[in-house]
């Protein structure tokens, strides 16, 4: 049976409200309830911690030698020492700064780039949208890495440049995903009905539009995160990044050129890469939970009928001939 209308207006402002209340408690439930969601945060609160706390938590300088070359792991260097003689727990500790720096600095940045135009493009539409989503289009294309290239060439290796050359390729994913949650938010009754009371756009945006997007922008900024940290180690491995700054690529970068590996000196390079995968599973995990959540049928698939049973039809006394080669197929 149908709501009548005037039934429906009363009822709009109460309705509104529970939807801002589940929106503001999401990121409680999606964490109590998720087992992937409190793994994939308590490794980044983790990591964090270890990133804030570094200079008052490494055991040695990073700039002074405190054994021989290539030390094995023991008990006062638990992952030993680097090609130059620097305890690497301590470099782990210093460079996990480092590339959490670039890699939330660099989504911070795609954020306000890739949400700012996909939240222009999606609530105005029209020519807007067209020359916003072609832009967009244009910086897809952009390869990576002769960006990269040329960025170090022209401007010079630094962690500022590189910070501008992983944010210049992220936002475009971002300005997408935010464009069509955007088109779909606008439709909604609240929204008209803010606008026929003589809204104006950015009121509408900050109030209605923003608190709507906010989880989704969330949980995609969560996952740009474990690609900013990948990129930032990948191109800092290929000798595009600050040479003077320890990250977790640089490390890696310096065990691969002075033989680490084919010496056998396995901890001067294992430990970094661990910490880059353990990084980026986290932020994986968490951004998933935070997804499933905000779209349940991505969670539910295990649910979806796998096998079909026909019903028999008899014909003329006999089974149906479909039936039959289907029962024997299975």
């Amino acid at each position: 049976m149908a709501m009548r209308p005037d039934v429906i207006q009363e009822l709009e402002p109460e309705l509104e409200s529970v939807e801002g209340d589940r929106h503001r408690s999401w990121v409680w439930h999606v964490i109590r309830g998720s087992t992937q969601a409190k793994v994939g945060l308590g490794i980044l609160l983790f990591f964090i911690v270890l990133a804030v706390l570094a200079p008052w938590i490494e055991p040695y300088d990073v700039h002074t030698k405190v054994g021989p070359v290539y030390a094995h792991p023991s008990l006062a260097h638990p992952f030993g020492l680097d090609d130059g003689g620097i305890d690497m727990l301590s470099l782990l500790i210093h460079g996990g700064r480092t590339s959490l720096v670039v890699g939330f600095a660099a989504t911070l940045v795609a954020m306000l780039i890739g949400g700012g135009i996909g939240i222009l493009a999606g609530y105005f539409g029209g020519g807007t949208d067209v020359a916003l989503m072609r832009l967009t289009d244009y910086f897809i294309v952009i390869p990576d890495l002769p960006l990269a290239i040329i960025v170090a060439a022209v401007w010079g290796a630094s962690l500022t440049h590189l910070i501008f050359v992983i944010s210049l390729l992220l936002w475009t994913t971002t300005a997408r995903i935010i464009r069509a949650q955007v088109k779909s938010v606008r439709e909604r009754v609240y929204v008209k009905r803010a606008r026929a009371l003589g809204a104006s756009d950015t009121r509408i945006i900050l109030q209605h539009v923003l608190p709507q997007i906010g989880p989704l922008l969330i949980a995609n900024t969560v996952l740009t995160v474990a690609v900013a940290i990948f990129d930032e180690t990948a191109l800092a491995f290929l000798g595009l990044g600050d040479p003077t700054a320890i990250t977790w690529g640089n490390i890696i970068e310096h065990a691969f050129l002075r033989t680490a590996i084919s010496s056998g000196y396995w901890w001067a390079i294992i430990p970094a890469g661990l910490c880059v995968a353990i990084v980026i599973m986290g932020c994986y995990w968490f951004g998933n939970a935070i997804e499933d959540a905000l779209n349940p049928r991505l969670g539910v698939a295990h649910l979806s009928p796998r096998h079909f049973r026909i019903r028999t039809m008899l014909v003329g006394g006999r089974a149906d001939p479909v039936e039959l080669a289907s029962r024997g197929r299975r």
